[in-house]
């Protein structure tokens, strides 16, 4: 490959849900797959490990004070990961390793929010095994406020895949337009989103970013079909009886800088894609549109946004 050019892979797979262990097996084999294909980046979806929280619209979960939401909510704080509790240690491990970077959605209890609520997370780990990013989503969508904590723009950073600039956000932050424009300024020409797994959500959506940014847009997704409710799941039997139909059926793909299909959705089905992507492209496209260099006016338009990681106590 030339310096221009770095090869990623999109990782579509189903979560063994709601078992962190387990679906963090499933993850670290994809990585090492994607490394065979000399992979320098692999992505996984939105909520992956352990799970994206698809019993609410099928158990009520609306309803107040429920002793099946409550048991089945106390079941997913148990499976979440903690960054501080080193459930990722094995997957940097592997990473460092490798020498490949990853984008793994996750479902996270943070300690720095008092270890008891759960947040939709955006993890970057980098070449070096490090975790240089956790992106807590900035607004959960519908009924997942039942069930995730609004997030804060801690997360809102890019970093250095040479050649290429990277970042991400989770779902529907992608339909938020100054979130996307907070990316952009900060150099992003290959943009990272990832969902719990829908094609209606990708399939319009990713070339519009890719021609808006004038960037490699990449969407990853996960899988969930009535086979993937496991026997430990608490009140399956609800579940069960309440869906007969996929729930997530994908839509995994990538979108070159001038809104073309590199990899058109892919839907149905566990499979790790690889591809190279290269950044004469981005330059090329940046010749007539560039969103925060010259078809910008910061005299006219400009954006705050702030980084700061929100918690209920200040030490001073």
């Amino acid at each position: 490959m030339s310096k221009d050019q770095l090869k990623i892979a999109l990782a579509q797979i189903a979560p063994v849900w709601l078992n962190r262990e387990k679906t963090l097996a499933k993850v670290i084999d994809q990585v090492e797959k994607a490394s065979e294909e000399n992979a320098q980046l692999v992505v996984f979806g939105e909520a992956l490990l352990p799970g994206y929280p698809f019993w609410i619209d099928r158990t009520n979960g609306a309803e107040f004070n429920s002793i099946i939401q409550k048991e089945i909510h106390a079941h997913y704080m148990d499976q979440a990961i903690s960054v501080e509790a080193g459930h990722l240690n094995p997957l940097c491990e592997l990473a460092a390793e490798k020498g490949i970077s990853i984008y793994l959605g996750t479902i996270e209890r943070p300690a720095d929010r008092g270890g008891h609520s759960l947040y939709c997370s955006m993890i970057y780990i980098n070449q070096k095994g490090e975790i240089k990013s956790v992106h807590r989503k900035l607004m959960p969508t519908y009924e997942e406020r039942l069930s995730w904590s609004p997030g804060d723009g801690n997360g809102l950073v890019t970093h250095s895949l040479p050649p290429f600039t990277v970042g991400g956000l989770n779902c529907w932050e992608n339909w938020m337009p100054l979130a996307r424009a907070a990316m952009y300024a900060q150099g992003e020409d290959l943009h990272v989103s990832i969902w719990p797994g829908n094609k209606r959500n990708t399939e319009r959506l990713i070339p519009m970013i890719a021609q808006e940014s004038r960037s490699y847009v990449v969407g990853v997704s996960g899988l969930f079909r009535p086979e993937d409710i496991p026997e430990d799941f608490p009140h399956a039997d609800v579940m069960r009886k309440n869906t007969t139909e996929t729930l997530a059926d994908g839509g995994t793909c990538l979108a070159a800088p001038d809104g073309s299909w590199v990899i058109e959705p892919i839907v149905n089905e566990e499979k790790l894609v690889v591809a190279v992507i290269d950044h004469q492209k981005v330059r090329e496209e940046r010749q007539n549109f560039d969103p925060s260099g010259h078809y910008s006016r910061p005299d006219v338009l400009k954006l705050h946004v702030n980084k700061d990681r929100q918690s209920v106590i200040t030490n001073e």
